[in-house]
């Protein structure tokens, strides 16, 4: 009890600018420098957590396109790792150098950017909506040029594509890095609450820490065997614990089924309670309603004898009208935060000289210390222009050969506007959480493919779409664990270099992730498990740039106004009143996805939304400290048993028995 009243008081006093423990008092005094920090079993537990979080990430981009926010499981399975390193050599007796704060934030830094090439280098979304498979689901030659043509993926494309592309975005905002955690303070809630756990695992006592611990390999374990245990019965497509009738036949047909994944059931329990019952009433409006109402139209509508995969059909309701919820969420959400950012700045200047003055008053001597110590270690002006106008012209070279489509004056003009909306992003992200990245990619995405023109358009705006995200994408997440160093006391360089070694390293491991998913298994499948569905969802994107609502189906259109305007509407909603109905107001953004995937994904991360909700009531403080543990270990557990699976599947060994369901 005791221990976990100080680790809530530390928590407050860490929100509020202060955490003044002996412990850090002392650490302050004994702090290494920066080339120490960085070390290299860090470096090397870092390729091992960040290659586990990739395959992880992978497969919930191959599947379902949702990927909770690993930052907190990351912190926590670095200090799992490293503590039972040391303790084990110990056992041998071989003293090691202590495991410091500092050095669990530099792992975490460094497996977050590897892990975040996987989640957002596009290989479930505009990278594969370049293939053959994609190309032909969204029409294909049948629609003339406009369709533009396809690239299949390969490892040596990729990875020159990711880091001409990725690296840019770590010198974007290097000299603004003071203006927005120092200054402007801002919360960057993600990298503090990251912040928050590390400093709480360094202080809390090896009982807590225990616990934990074992917590995560007791239900890492437990879901690596059922995954294992599972693979027994999967000898053919449709068949396992997977495809298990839960709700009866008829409701397995409109994918209302549980599937028994228990990387579901953990990430329903990292993501907040109104995103898992969000994707349960996207699943319900859509394959409970829409798609049986539409389905009866059929050679009304749209002709009879179309394949299930094609966007003049069916699939393409799904598709355009997941396109419209999505947008209306994100363009509002893009206003939103934009005018927040405008409002802020202007309020900022406005009182520029109060604002010192009250802020230098309400400064406590711990802020200073704090300040100083992430001021004292300058990273230099010169490195991050040079670093940024080297990488920005190796890009400008680079990519219009792996891709002639986007020519290389496109690239000049992205990366000449890129660091003002990567500024806007990371500030809007400090001040809300809200990584908007791929709004700007799909803002992108529609112009270029509306420039460029009808031959070309496609493939350049999914092209462009993936260089303007990614710089977007990885100055916000670098400023994001720049709040969690300086909370943690870590150095600035020691935090650049950490992530510049987990972006080379996640450049080198997602595409090789992939492409084990890629070979292994039928990924792109409308049918399958491995269905992609942001990959058509962006080739679409494209396409409309280009075509315009040419591309839609009869009545879509309509049908794709009203979801727009029901996206914006509950938003509103959210917004106007956010205490009496706003809280229960759905997340569009989150309800689209299941339209083109299913449901059964959505039943998976509501049981562990339930479990959570049940623990919390019954033991809150337990709850508090385990629910991290114990997810982090039904994720890894069961994504860790997807490489071993996947190796099986490339040397052509099938599991012995097909376990089915047929009606009576």
């Amino acid at each position: 009890m005791a221990e976990r009243e100080e680790i809530e008081r530390e928590s407050k006093q860490l929100q509020d600018g202060v955490f003044e423990t002996e412990e850090i008092v002392e650490e302050k005094k004994r702090l290494q420098p920066w080339t120490q920090q960085i070390t290299i079993r860090g470096v090397v537990s870092s390729i091992i957590i960040g290659s586990l979080y990739s395959i992880i990430a992978m497969k919930l981009n191959l599947t379902t396109g949702i990927t909770p926010n690993l930052n907190v499981s990351a912190a926590l399975l670095a200090f799992v790792f490293m503590r039972s390193w040391t303790k084990m050599l110990h056992k041998f007796g071989i003293t090691t150098t202590p495991f410091t704060r500092q050095e669990n934030t530099m792992i975490q830094t460094c497996s977050v950017a590897c892990y975040s090439i996987a989640v957002g280098g596009g290989f479930g979304s505009y990278l594969l909506g370049l293939n053959k498979k994609t190309y032909e689901l969204t029409g294909g030659a049948t629609q003339g040029v406009s369709a533009g043509r396809y690239k299949e993926p390969e490892i040596g494309w990729m990875t020159a594509y990711l880091f001409l592309a990725c690296f840019v975005g770590l010198f974007a905002l290097i000299p603004l890095r003071k203006i927005l955690i120092v200054d402007y303070k801002l919360t960057f809630p993600s990298g503090m609450a990251t912040a928050v756990l590390i400093n709480g695992f360094h202080t809390m006592g090896d009982e807590s820490a225990k616990k934990q611990v074992a917590g995560f390999l007791r239900y890492f374990s437990v879901s690596f065997v059922w995954g294992f245990f599972q693979w027994f019965f999967t000898g053919k497509e449709e068949c396992g614990f997977a495809h298990f009738p839960t709700f009866g036949l008829e409701a397995y047909k409109n994918t209302f089924y549980f599937d028994f994944s228990l990387t579901y059931v953990g990430t329903g329990m990292i993501c907040p309670h109104i995103v898992n019952l969000s994707l349960l009433f996207g699943a319900v409006i859509s394959w409970g309603i829409m798609w049986p109402l539409i389905e009866k139209h059929k050679g009304n509508w749209y002709p009879a004898d179309l394949p299930e995969s094609s966007m003049r059909g069916l699939n393409g309701y799904k598709a355009f009208i997941a396109i419209a919820l999505i947008l209306g969420d994100g363009l509002y959400m893009f206003t939103k935060i934009l005018f927040i950012t405008c409002a802020s700045m202007h309020g900022r200047m406005k009182n520029k000289n109060k604002h010192i003055e009250v802020d230098d008053q309400n400064k406590t001597p711990n802020d200073l210390k704090q300040n100083e110590l992430f001021l004292r270690e300058t990273i230099p002006f010169w490195v991050a222009a040079v670093g940024y106008v080297v990488f920005g012209i190796l890009t400008v070279i680079g990519v219009p050969f792996i891709f002639p489509e986007l020519k290389w004056y496109y690239v000049i003009v992205a990366y000449i506007f890129a660091p003002s909306l990567a500024f806007c992003n990371a500030y809007g992200a400090g001040l809300t959480d809200f990584n908007m990245a791929y709004n700007y990619g799909k803002v992108a995405l529609f112009l270029l493919a509306a420039l460029v023109g009808k031959e070309h358009g496609v493939v350049a705006g999914l092209a462009g779409c993936g260089l303007i995200k990614s710089v977007v994408s990885v100055a916000c997440i670098l400023m994001q664990d720049l709040k969690t160093g300086h909370l943690t006391l870590t150095s600035p360089r020691a935090m650049l270099l950490s992530q510049s070694i987990g972006t080379a390293i996640g450049c080198v491991v997602a595409p090789l992730s992939f492409m084990l998913y890629y070979k292994a298994f039928d990924v792109g499948n409308p049918t399958g498990e491995f269905k992609a569905p942001y990959a058509v969802i962006y080739r679409s994107m494209a396409i409309l740039g280009v075509e315009g609502f040419s591309a839609l189906p009869d009545h879509c259109l309509q049908l794709c106004y009203g979801f727009f305007s029901f996206a914006i509407c509950i938003n509103l909603v959210k917004d106007m009143l956010p205490k009496k109905i706003g809280k229960w107001m759905p997340l569009p953004m989150a309800m689209g996805v299941p339209f083109l995937v299913g449901s059964y994904f959505a039943i998976s991360m509501c049981i562990g939304t339930a479990i959570v909700f049940t623990w919390e009531k019954l033991k809150p403080r337990k709850a508090e400290l385990m629910v991290p543990a114990v997810a982090s270990g039904l994720i890894c557990g069961e994504g860790l048993w997807i490489l071993p699976s996947s190796i099986l599947a490339l040397a052509k060994i099938k599991p012995p028995i097909c376990m089915t369901f047929l009606a009576s």
